[in-house]
Parts: structure tokens; C-alpha cells; sequence
């Protein structure tokens, strides 16, 4: 069985994404369970994860597709959330979203994904967005 820590950001399409490539792992879906976990860094309207509509779509996939999951939460960093939670959930596999950015987008503002993958200690599979035909 798999244990999947997904991290999902504002990107209503990356997070489908990730949730696609959780359904595209070797093993039946009740051999999966997903953790879909946002990170807040601004959040002034009190919103919870659910309500956010990049966690909605990887729900409402995982749900179309019988995969178990549970939605956290977190404040603060995005790669050190997810850093920790793997670590909390004993998680098999993270997977993280990956997009374009040039070297200087990266210097200026850095990459939560480079971040998780240089940092985590357990396998990550960064996705792409995936082109609709």
C-alpha cells in the first residue's frame, strides 16, 4: 500500500495533475492512500483547505477515481510543510507540481519543489501540467 503525500498549491491544473499521476501508480486504488496538504502563507479570510478550489479538483478527482485521502492543512513555508508532514505520515512518495520558471525567477523567489526534492529524504515525483487536447 501506498501512502501519498500530495502538496497541492493555488493551481487548479497542477493539482489534477498530481492527482492523475497518483491514479497512474503501480497497484489497484485501494492499495493508495492520498494526503492532499496545503500551506497557507497568507490567509486572512480564515479559508480552510477544503475550500480552496486547487484542493477541490485533486478531491473531486481522487473521489471519481475511489482513491482514499485526507486534506491537512499548514501555515508557514510550503517545502518545510511538506517536509514535515511526509515525515509525520511516514509517507511512501511525495509528489509536488512542477512548473517553468526562469533562473532568475528561481533566485528571486525560489522553488518550493527544488526545495522538497533537495531536502527530502524520501522519494518525490514532480508532475507537469497536464495538455489537454
Amino acid at each position: 500500500m501506498y501512502h501519498v503525500l500530495v502538496g497541492v498549491d493555488e493551481d487548479e491544473e497542477r493539482a489534477r495533475a498530481c492527482a492523475q499521476e497518483v491514479l497512474n501508480l503501480p497497484g489497484d486504488t485501494d492499495e493508495k492512500t492520498v494526503t492532499l496538504l496545503h500551506s497557507f502563507t497568507d490567509n486572512p479570510g480564515g479559508a480552510s483547505a477544503t475550500q480552496i478550489a486547487s484542493v477541490r479538483r485533486a478531491s473531486d478527482f481522487l473521489d471519481e477515481h475511489g482513491i482514499d485521502y485526507e486534506v491537512l492543512e499548514s501555515s508557514g513555508d510550503p517545502a518545510e510543510s511538506i517536509l514535515d508532514a511526509a515525515d509525520e505520515l511516514n509517507a511512501d512518495l511525495v509528489v509536488v507540481g512542477g512548473r517553468k520558471r526562469s533562473p532568475a525567477g528561481k533566485a528571486i523567489f525560489g522553488s518550493v519543489t527544488q526545495s522538497v526534492i533537495l531536502s527530502s529524504s524520501r522519494p518525490v515525483m514532480v508532475t507537469g501540467v497536464v495538455t489537454r487536447a
